[in-house]
């Protein structure tokens, strides 16, 4: 991840769960908010509910490269945190990785111009 930096203090996850702009799918929730900088940061989120450990890694690790592999398409200077739900554990990559997208289209951190598939 280039321009990206890990979102990991639970003070800035709770500042982007009150004051940030969020939206859902059946499998994800993400929240963002601009954050002035020049890189974006991720934060992802995965809870007990999701499944044991090995689950809940796997996961996070499809969540993390759905988003390396579309870090171009992003706009810099936002704050994001993805937040995986029940359903993300039994979701095919390809299905997170087009969610995600369409997400992140919706909350204006994609660039103009470029669609998600």
């Amino acid at each position: 991840m280039r321009h990206t930096v890990s979102l990991k203090e639970n003070h800035l996850f709770r500042r982007l769960y009150a004051k940030g702009k969020s939206s859902v799918s059946p499998a994800l929730a993400v929240y963002v908010r601009p954050n002035r900088r020049r890189e974006n940061r991720l934060g992802i989120t995965v809870g007990t509910k999701v499944g044991k450990a090995v689950r809940r890694n796997k996961v996070r690790r499809r969540l993390r490269e759905a988003y390396r592999i579309n870090e171009g398409r992003m706009t810099s200077g936002w704050d994001i945190v993805v937040v995986a739900r029940v359903r993300a554990a039994y979701a095919p990559y390809a299905e997170l990785e087009r969610e995600l997208l369409r997400l992140l289209d919706k909350l204006g951190v994609c660039q103009k111009g470029e669609k998600p598939q």
